[in-house]
């Protein structure tokens, strides 16, 4: 019974491990928010099209850590004002459309 229960455990946690970074996050709410807040600052930044901040061959962003922490740098720093439960929604939105971070 206790090995059973400890073979669960240890499913379970391999299973957390490959899960979707943000998967708490919603994608369709992240698009609005990422169409409302960050593109038109992109464009001003790199000219054109705001979204080639994601697709450039020296995008900042290697890791789905670091994905989070630039939409919360951006959000404090520009003072966007979006709260916690939005920022996982642009992140979920952006990993699913540019990042493919597994965990």
């Amino acid at each position: 019974m206790l090995k059973s229960f400890g073979f669960l455990l240890l499913l379970m946690i391999a299973g957390m491990a490959q899960a979707e970074p943000f998967a708490q996050g919603d994608p369709v709410k992240g698009k609005a928010l990422v169409e409302k807040n960050c593109i038109s600052c992109h464009a001003r930044m790199l000219g054109g099209d705001g979204s080639i901040i994601y697709t450039r061959p020296d995008h900042k962003v290697k890791t789905s850590a670091s994905l989070l922490a630039q939409i919360r740098s951006c959000n404090t720093n520009l003072d966007v004002q979006m709260f916690e439960d939005e920022e996982l929604d642009v992140a979920n939105y952006l990993n699913k459309t540019y990042y493919q971070f597994e965990k």
